[in-house]
């Protein structure tokens, strides 16, 4: 039996590592929703779309902190107390009470208030160009995670492919027809297959994870269900090129910098505090109402550089106004022509993979019956495998295409409005 001074420590080890291993309890995955349906839960768990809320939530904060005016001020003062001769005590002293008020002058609070709300909008617009954003990141990954899917079905169909190759080889050399060379060949091809579907898994769990992470889903997503390989589109025009939200955030960002220009030029205006209160004089057992002015001297500070940092911005948020509104259009136009070579692409594609998939068909039938060398058999099966791949290539390329076009547009992704 060990001694207590070991036994505890033992016994501490050992709820250690039960905790341990009950932390570290797989974590329960499910299928991913449709792409329209993991798009709605994102809008309230993907960390991307909170701090653009964030934002939004921010600038409305500062636009109500803009309309509040200026605090009076309280003002005590104390004077002829505890001096000496007739001033010795508080006999002599007098108190002055005051209320002062900064008076906001040349139009500054409503030009704040003003720049307040536009920056909400542009706040705003910038959320929306965000949502707009996510929802196509969040459809590449998608495409991404499924079509990593469909690669991962690829491999496991050619290394069931090229098991039974290596069968039908393998009866060939122990007929006789064919040398013992071939049946090593095939198994090589085997090993291979092999580890080309352990990095397809790999790839797949990878996207897979991607798209949990990007989603912010609580729960990992382990498969794609619902196609969006196979999704419809929603097509833009060039006349909807004004309306894209980079076009309308960059506008918008244009207009608050404007506001902000005139804020910092009605800064430059001189503001007036007054002060009214009453004087008590204890001597005299009297009191009487005094008042102040006080008008600061613009003599060195006129807020120039502010100004002039205020119309800078002006001039920068116009020149990427222009810029987003010349790429938009000029990404609309092209759009339709990416699209169109994508559905090409992938027509090509699957006819190139029919046409893979009937000539393994023949060059197994002739290796079988011995019409065919080896090598022709793992030719075919090779092509047949690219063109696959090309398939799902072509796939994922148009849906890209698609997306791309929907945010264009201001959509939220194929056939899904924002």
């Amino acid at each position: 039996m060990l001694p207590s001074e070991f036994r505890r420590p033992l016994v501490a080890a050992t709820l250690g590592l039960s905790a341990l291993g009950f932390m570290a309890q797989p974590v329960s995955a499910a299928p991913a929703p449709s792409y329209p349906d993991l798009l709605a839960r994102a809008q309230s768990a993907a960390p991307r779309l909170a701090e653009a809320q964030a934002g939004v939530a921010r600038a409305e904060g500062l636009a109500r902190q803009a309309a509040v005016i200026p605090n009076p001020a309280l003002t005590v003062d104390l004077e002829n107390f505890s001096g000496s001769g007739p001033f010795e005590g508080t006999s002599q002293a007098e108190a002055t009470y005051s209320l002062q008020q900064t008076l906001e002058l040349g139009g500054k609070r409503g030009a704040r208030v003003a720049a307040g709300r536009a920056e909400v909008t542009a706040a705003q617009a910038r959320a929306g160009r965000t949502r707009v954003d996510f929802a196509f990141d969040l459809a590449m990954a998608y495409a991404e995670a499924e079509a990593a899917q469909r690669r991962f079905k690829l491999a496991s169909d050619v290394l069931g492919l090229t098991e039974e190759d290596a069968r039908i080889s393998t009866e060939l050399v122990e007929a006789g027809r064919e040398a013992d060379l071939r049946r090593i060949q095939a198994q090589a091809a085997v090993e291979a297959a092999r580890a080309s579907l352990a990095e397809a898994r790999a790839a797949q769990e990878t996207a897979l994870a991607n798209l949990t992470s990007l989603s912010g889903s609580s729960e990992p997503i382990d498969s794609i269900d619902v196609s969006l390989l196979d999704a419809g589109s929603v097509v833009a025009s060039s006349s909807e090129a004004a309306a894209t939200l980079g076009v309308v955030a960059a506008q918008a960002e244009k207009a608050a910098a404007e506001r902000l220009l005139v804020l910092e030029r009605r800064k430059a205006i001189p503001d007036v505090d007054v002060s009214v209160g009453v004087r008590q004089f204890n001597g005299d057992d009297a009191t009487a109402l005094v008042a102040g002015l006080s008008v600061p001297l613009p003599l060195f500070n006129r807020n120039q550089g502010a100004v002039a940092a205020a119309r800078a911005d002006v001039s920068a948020a116009e020149a990427r106004a222009n810029a987003a509104l010349l790429e938009a259009q000029g990404a609309i136009r092209s759009s339709t022509a990416r699209v169109a070579a994508s559905e090409a692409r992938l027509s090509a594609a699957n006819q190139g993979e029919e046409a893979a998939q009937e000539a393994y068909r023949l060059a197994r039938i002739g290796y079988e019956a011995g019409k065919l060398p080896l090598v022709e058999l793992v030719n075919a099966r090779r092509a047949l495998a690219e063109a696959r791949s090309q398939s799902i290539a072509a796939a994922v390329e148009r849906a890209g295409a698609r997306a791309a076009q929907a945010r264009l547009g201001g959509f939220a992704a194929p056939g899904v409005q924002p």
